[in-house]
């Protein structure tokens, strides 16, 4: 079993997830839980993908938080 960190927000009645070691890797629930379900679907249809097509499967990433002033 691989474990991906992901990106979870609220944005106006829907919560967004996105996986940084999966370029692409998007999904969205009407709830957190639902959000958070559906992204465990849409990583393994992306893992599922990349060894059909014989490519490496990503197993670590790191996530570092950048302030900027604006």
């Amino acid at each position: 079993m691989v474990s991906y960190k992901v990106v979870l927000e609220y944005n106006e009645g829907y919560y967004t997830v996105t996986v940084p070691a999966l370029p692409g890797c998007v999904t969205q629930g009407g709830t957190k839980e639902e959000a958070l379900e559906r992204a465990k679907e849409a990583i393994q249809g992306y893992l599922e993908s990349l060894q059909k097509d014989g490519l490496a499967i990503p197993k670590d990433v790191e996530l570092v938080e950048v302030a900027v002033t604006i």
